[in-house]
């Protein structure tokens, strides 16, 4: 019964998820709706107050800087004009003759960056309008085109992303944001490659069908609106300059600073913080936080109402990181119940012969239940991270490669149709799922389980690289 209660409470929070219904509000009941159907009434209370709330707080504490600072440093990149100065620059390198490829470039470079994907499609919307307008493609091929750049080898892949997706494992796993490079390269070119040339695919289809692109009011007056209170735009080496410094200062002090430093004082003062396992965090704020600091300073005459942004970007912060941890508080829960061990035992077993395999269908099917690559990614760290660690440990297999495979395998199943990412980004760009779904799940779904399929194989035979 325990089991049934389980997948009756994901089933709800799946459909009513994809109706448009909160998750702050959905977790809390569906939780508390597993523990009704267990039979466990009785605790129902203190399973929310202690569990659920704990596990929420717990998660807020760990996350919320990086959630903050991330949010604050892509809102200064919007309004600075300095997002809009990259993704012009690369349509002017690239021209309108490579539609696709240019708005992939510019996505790709933005969230590289540390740019909120969120805050990447609202600005490169309207360019992306603008480029398959004139070229004649299919304006329903936008979405693909901003989620292939912004929903995948960036945020799972490449390393040294500053993507929350990536940093999760951290604490867990002890590792760093670059971890497992090589594979994470191949992953990434994997994916942008194979998606390039599907959507590339997909315009000649539609221009020997005679499909131009189409017609289409009802977005483009807001947009039209939004671009006349744009920010004033800035060279395109000055606005490249923060993306450098996020990657830059992340990739310093996590190789060079904090190994030379002797940071054994923290545990002995703080017993409850293992510098091994954060250092991969704070080299990450530190980054972000340097690089908006920079762009403050350095565009201060320039800032239309510098506190609108700051403050725009930090309560831009709140809702993923409640939503997020929500999930988390909801998982907490449902890893609390007798049905839980049986399905943990089952995940865990799944293919004992490799933890990788075991690990990557866990991670699959929670971002797919969420749909949230990092609400399934902390449900299944929260749960079995250490399970795995061990598992790892026992057949040889390094934490990096595990950090790695873990990011991969969340980012695949995490775009299903009730997805707050994908539903977002149709509705930025004023298509139904009927009109751009099918692409996007190619390009976010099929691809990155081939990407994944292959880090697997090759970490594997080789290890971790």
């Amino acid at each position: 019964m325990s089991i049934l209660a389980i997948v009756i409470s994901l089933l709800l929070l799946m459909f009513l998820a994809y109706r448009g219904i909160s998750v702050l509000l959905l977790a809390p009941l569906m939780a508390c709706l597993a523990v009704l159907l267990s039979g466990d009434a009785a605790f129902l209370l203190p399973i929310y107050t202690d569990t659920f709330m704990r596990a929420l707080g717990n998660y807020v504490i760990q996350f919320f800087p990086l959630f903050l600072l991330g949010a604050l440093f892509g809102q200064l990149m919007a309004d600075s004009g300095a997002a809009q100065s990259i993704a012009n620059g690369i349509v002017k390198q690239l021209g309108t003759h490579h539609v696709v490829l240019t708005v992939v470039m510019a996505c790709a470079v933005l969230t590289y960056g540390g740019v909120s994907l969120f805050v990447v499609a609202f600005a490169i919307y309207p360019i992306s309008r603008e480029l398959f307008r004139s070229a004649n493609v299919p304006k329903r091929l936008i979405p693909a085109s901003i989620a292939l750049g912004s929903f995948t080898f960036t945020m799972t892949a490449l390393p040294g992303t500053p993507s929350i997706q990536n940093a999760i494992p951290i604490p867990y796993y002890e590792t760093n944001s670059f971890a497992a490079p090589g594979l994470g390269i191949i992953a990434g070119l994997i994916m942008l490659g194979l998606g390039t040339l599907y959507l590339q695919s997909r315009v000649k289809k539609a221009a020997s069908n005679g499909e131009g692109y189409g017609q289409h009011t009802e977005r483009e007056a807001v947009a039209n609106e939004e671009e006349e209170q744009a920010p004033t735009s800035l060279p395109l080496w000055l606005a490249l300059i923060p993306i450098i410094m996020v990657i830059g200062l992340n990739a310093l002090f996590t190789y060079g600073v904090f190994p030379a430093l002797d940071l054994s004082f923290i545990s002995d003062e703080f017993e409850n913080v293992s510098p091994s396992g954060q250092s991969g965090l704070w080299a990450i704020l530190i980054a972000l936080l340097s690089a908006s600091t920079w762009l403050i300073i350095t565009r201060w005459k320039h800032w239309l109402d510098l506190k609108e942004s700051v403050n725009k970007g930090c309560l831009g912060s709140l809702l993923p990181i409640f939503n997020t941890a929500s999930e988390v508080g909801y998982g907490a829960v449902i890893a609390s119940l007798a049905g839980f061990a049986i399905i943990r035992d089952a995940v865990l077993t799944a293919s004992p012969g490799n933890p990788l395999i075991s690990e990557a269908m866990a991670m699959s099917v929670l971002a797919g239940i969420t749909g949230s690559s990092s609400g399934g990614l902390s449900i299944a760290l929260e749960t079995l991270g250490s399970e795995y660690l061990a598992m790892a440990q026992q057949a040889g297999i390094s934490p990096e490669l595990m950090h790695r495979v873990a990011t991969l395998a969340a980012g695949g199943m995490d775009t299903l149709p009730h997805s707050g990412a994908v539903i977002t980004l149709l509705a930025i760009c004023g298509l139904t799922h009927r009109q751009s779904y099918g692409n996007v799940a190619i390009v976010t779904i099929a691809l990155p389980v081939i990407a994944l399929i292959s880090v697997i194989t090759l970490g594997t035979l080789f290890g971790s690289f």
